[in-house]
């Protein structure tokens, strides 16, 4: 009885350390966003990752949507930080990684593998003379 148990813990462990392995290694998209990086801090109890959160703004005066992201390599962290001080755009190449078994690897799926200062900067919409705005007083203007 105490063999059978034994073999079934390490069957569980070597399937759950095969399951991670897969997680980590295939990529289930690949992709660049780009924006504010606004938050960026090392955290965590034991394992401590690099996790931040960059603001998408796709125009000026739109409500920006917020990208969470985690970076692995130390001194891509240091770049980031570095960069994140000058107030600029960043483009941030990340890898998504679907259903990490542990935060120990990351508090989110999106993995930032490069990182580069963005000079495109949001252009605002452009004057079409075919719309008409909006009234800007509400209904009783």
């Amino acid at each position: 009885m105490g063999k059978a148990i034994w073999i079934v813990v390490l069957v569980v462990l070597v399937v759950t350390a095969a399951f991670t392995w897969f997680t980590l290694t295939f990529v289930y998209s690949a992709g660049e966003r780009t924006g504010f990086v606004q938050k960026f801090s090392r955290r965590g109890w034991v394992c401590k990752t690099w996790e931040g959160e960059m603001a998408l703004v796709t125009l000026p005066g739109t409500v920006a949507e917020k990208f969470l992201f985690t970076v692995r390599d130390d001194a891509l962290a240091k770049k980031i930080s570095t960069d994140m001080a000058t107030g600029r755009r960043m483009s941030l190449h990340y890898d998504q990684h679907k259903w990490i078994p542990n935060s120990c690897f990351g508090d989110t799926e999106y993995f930032v593998t490069a990182a580069e200062l963005s000079d495109v900067i949001a252009a605002p919409p452009s004057a079409n003379p075919d719309v008409i705005p909006a009234p800007s007083g509400g209904p009783d203007h």
